[in-house]
């Protein structure tokens, strides 16, 4: 009963049909949506050429450690909360699991909700109702969530290869939007007016804290990395093409989102970051229709990453459960999720919320799971990750050290987190890492040491 409980079930090398363009899709559209276009504009408040350099530095570092992951994942055929079974013991990797899970379903909620938002602007267009943030405007919104979860899960049902036309298609349609906008940006704002934009003091937001948002935002996608590369075809497929399409697609999509706001703000006189999605700047950019079809299409693709891994996830709690009925029951939890900012009456206070609860947690976890995994490989045996009383089950299946050393590294990131220095410098989630890190290294070596 115990054995069937704590099954795996590794991709077999023959089974894995992903090649280099493929695996630059998913991560291309992973990042090519609506969150990243947001999250470009909340990063505006840093001002063009410091949250320029945040991204480029976050995103970087972040995605060396998806590399890093996506590896992990090709070598051993595993997802990425399976994985951490090794780290965490076999129960214990209900805890990464259990935010893995949260942690996506709200990152399908966020792309819905922005999703919906275009689609508030569509019925207007068509049937005259008030759009989202207008008196009546949530009736086109709620409308716009419902519709959004019945394309997620009839993209659940046609199965994996719907799933891949879906992101093929959407990664063009977003090049074409990208470069739409861009022309359409430069045509009313040059970029010296850009760069030279002064950041209104109650606005501005400090460069660290804005390197701490964009990890948050970039780690998420780390969690998730083993869940596709153990599907590549090649190692370089899993590690080269996952770094440049997640980086392609952060960089090209948050810049725009980071270009608009500001272009946004020198039209108006006013930058507004709960102006930021890409809704409301389509509709103030004058980009009409296309332009908001686009938006819709494009959180599909990204959602399909996002409902994969809480998919996994949960099928790592739940074993007996199938990938695909755990996806759709994430997606049901999703939607309910996305009204949350509804009864809230503010997108951007539970997205920034959202994100600070993303890089407390993720960090270590990323952190303990990499150095183990480098540091110790031999005992990454299909083995190990089910039997009761192996290598991995450690006290009652559970490694109380690295628990405790998870709970340090979340509660350091808290404190650190309002540190002036830090919020005006490097920030608290790499230092925070790079402690962990270290810390666990000398975990592992004093372990094995003992042991000799």
């Amino acid at each position: 009963m115990d054995q069937e409980r704590y099954r795996v079930q590794p991709v077999a090398r023959k089974n894995r049909n992903l090649g280099p363009w493929d695996m630059f899709a998913t991560w291309f559209g992973a990042n090519a949506n609506n969150g990243t276009w947001y999250i470009g504009g909340i990063i505006a408040a840093c001002g063009l050429i410091a949250g320029l350099w945040a991204m480029l530095l976050a995103s970087v570092l972040s995605y060396l450690f998806l590399s890093l992951v996506s590896y992990m994942g090709y070598q051993t055929g595993l997802s990425t909360t399976t994985l951490s079974r090794a780290t965490f013991g076999i129960r214990g990797s209900l805890i990464p699991s259990i935010i893995n899970f949260i942690m996506f379903m709200g990152w399908t909620a966020v792309n819905t909700f922005i999703a919906a938002t275009s689609l508030s602007f569509l019925f207007h267009g068509f049937f005259g109702w008030p759009v989202y943030g207008q008196s009546g405007g949530n009736k086109g919104l709620i409308l716009g969530i419902l519709l959004m979860s019945v394309l997620h899960i009839l993209s659940i049902i046609a199965g994996q290869k719907s799933v891949r036309i879906i992101e093929r298609i959407g990664i063009l349609l977003v090049i074409f939007v990208v470069l739409w906008e861009g022309i359409v940006v430069f045509s009313h704002t040059s970029i010296h007016a850009l760069s030279n934009w002064v950041v209104p003091v109650k606005d501005r937001m400090p460069f660290g804290a804005a390197l701490d948002i964009l990890a948050a935002f970039n780690l998420a996608w780390v969690t998730s990395a083993a869940d596709f590369s153990r599907f590549a075809k090649g190692r370089a497929v899993s590690t080269i093409a996952s770094f440049w399409g997640a980086l392609v697609g952060v960089i090209a999509f948050a810049s725009m989102g980071l270009g608009t706001a500001i272009s946004i703000a020198l039209a108006t006189g006013l930058y507004n970051p709960n102006n930021s999605d890409p809704s409301t700047v389509a509709n103030e950019l004058g980009m009409g229709t296309v332009a908001m079809v686009v938006i819709v299409l494009t959180s599909m693709t990204s959602n399909a990453v996002n409902l994969q891994a809480a998919g996994s996830a949960l099928n790592n709690m739940l074993s007996r459960l199938s990938l695909k009925k755990a996806l759709l029951i994430a997606t049901v939890i999703a939607t309910l999720m996305t009204f949350i900012p509804l009864i809230n009456g503010n997108f951007l206070s539970v997205f920034t919320a959202f994100l600070d609860y993303i890089g407390m947690f993720l960090g270590p976890i990323i952190a303990m799971m990499v150095v183990d995994f480098f540091y110790r490989p031999k005992r990454y045996e299909q083995v190990n990750f089910e039997r009761k009383q192996g290598a991995f089950w450690y006290q009652h299946g559970f490694h109380w050290p690295v628990i405790f050393l998870f709970v340090f590294g979340v509660l350091l990131n808290l404190f650190l987190s309002n540190a002036p220095f830090l919020r005006e410098s490097i920030g608290a989630t790499f230092p925070v890492m790079a402690l962990i890190s270290l810390l666990y290294f000398l975990f592992c070596f004093l372990s094995e040491r003992k042991k000799r």
